[in-house]
């Protein structure tokens, strides 16, 4: 989050993720296992970020539901992000029905810090501690900006991107993650983050 590093790292992966869906929707396993492997952190984070502790299984419906549509989707490894996180949120909001519970945001774990990325360096170490104090922080924003920021910066999505996943004005998950990132800017006591937010949230209107 310090330095916009996880969704710029998640976007670096589009083209390997494109390639792999491609593959697997052909019936290549291996490819749907790599597929797998780029999308599955960060969707995991954001349902936790929903249901709490009852992630793991609803992340297991909702994979159930990606291979049984696979043949469906059409589009790039953004698009294939998008497309899953719309499925993943659907089955949360489904859990939380059954559950008669309101959804609400929770502390998050290490999963969010396994998201794929290059070997690791000093810098990326160290951004992964800031990013770590950051996303432990989530859980007490309200539904919306938690949700915003989860679907921007966890999952890596665009601006209308996470708005189609959300049902929402992308103008309005803009704001929500942009007030999101400020309330934490504001507990980090980076106000530097907030520099960063205006640029990685402004470029989509």
């Amino acid at each position: 989050m310090g330095h916009g590093g996880e969704p710029r790292r998640a976007q670096a992966y589009d083209g390997e993720l494109g390639a792999a869906v491609a593959l697997a929707q052909s019936g290549d396993e291996a490819a749907f296992a790599v597929a797998y492997r780029l999308v599955q952190p960060g969707l995991l984070a954001y349902v936790r970020g929903l249901v709490g502790d009852d992630a793991e299984d609803v992340m297991s419906d909702a994979w159930l539901e990606i291979a049984r549509d696979l043949g469906r989707f059409q589009g790039d490894g953004a698009g294939f992000r998008g497309w899953t996180a719309t499925i993943a949120r659907h089955r949360a909001l489904d859990h939380l029905r059954r559950q008669r519970v309101r959804p609400r945001p929770s502390m998050l774990e290490q999963d969010v810090l396994d998201l794929p990325g290059p070997q690791n360096t000093y810098d990326q170490a160290m951004e992964a501690i800031s990013t770590e104090y950051a996303l432990e922080l989530v859980g007490g924003l309200p539904r919306d900006q938690a949700e915003a920021v989860l679907l921007r910066v966890v999952v890596g999505l665009d601006g209308p991107a996470a708005a189609r996943v959300l049902g929402k004005r992308p103008g309005a998950v803009r704001t929500a993650a942009y007030r999101g990132l400020k309330r934490l800017a504001k507990q980090l006591g980076a106000e530097s983050v907030m520099d960063e937010a205006s640029q990685t949230l402004g470029e989509s209107k």
